[in-house]
């Protein structure tokens, strides 16, 4: 909890800051804070100079508007921003957009345009799993992320794959029963049903 105020305050202090460019700091030492960082996104390559504060969400929601990718908490409690990177779930509020340089990230815009992924989505409307929708991409990308590494996951595993994703809606009945429709979906394409 605590981490989580300091966090918000650090990235607080830092974006009311943005204007100011730290190239030079104390006792003439010279710093760059601005650093060139490339990755694929959503299967583009993408090449940005970006200011060191500057979180994955920041970059995602306002350079290139994908606004998919929800604020939530702004301290990786919520799971509304969740991106795979090299598919992998992650918070990308958490995620100091340096790291991802040499990656692939993957947004909710990006599980769309992929056919065997947006099969995900399909599941969760089918079943029910959507309310006011806040949370639903960061649902949807959890599920990826897991469906990416077990194709037949048990329920204990989709809860644990969900547990960092939080809905004040539907309660998680029914995005446990989309996850387990969208793994029969994906299976029933691979054999070519």
């Amino acid at each position: 909890m605590l981490l989580g105020v300091v966090l918000s305050l650090y990235h607080f202090f830092l974006y009311i800051q943005d204007d100011f460019d730290y190239t030079v700091c104390c006792k003439g030492m010279y710093m760059e804070y601005r650093e060139t960082v490339s990755f694929v996104l959503n299967g583009i390559e993408r090449k940005l100079e970006t200011k060191r504060a500057w979180t994955l969400l920041y970059v995602l929601r306002e350079v290139y508007q994908l606004t998919g990718t929800k604020y939530g908490c702004g301290t990786g409690d919520c799971g509304a921003c969740r991106v795979l990177i090299d598919n992998v779930a992650v918070n990308a509020c958490s995620v100091p957009i340096h790291k991802v340089d040499g990656k692939t990230v993957l947004t909710i815009e990006g599980v769309a345009g992929d056919p065997q992924l947006s099969i995900i989505q399909q599941a969760f409307v089918e079943a029910h799993a959507i309310q006011c929708g806040f949370c639903t991409p960061g649902m949807v990308i959890s599920a990826a992320g897991l469906l990416l590494h077990i194709s037949e996951p048990t329920e204990k595993e989709i809860r644990e794959a969900l547990k960092d994703n939080l809905c004040r809606c539907t309660g998680y009945v029914h995005i446990i029963e989309a996850v387990k429709l969208a793994s029969n979906k994906m299976k029933e394409v691979e054999d070519g049903h």
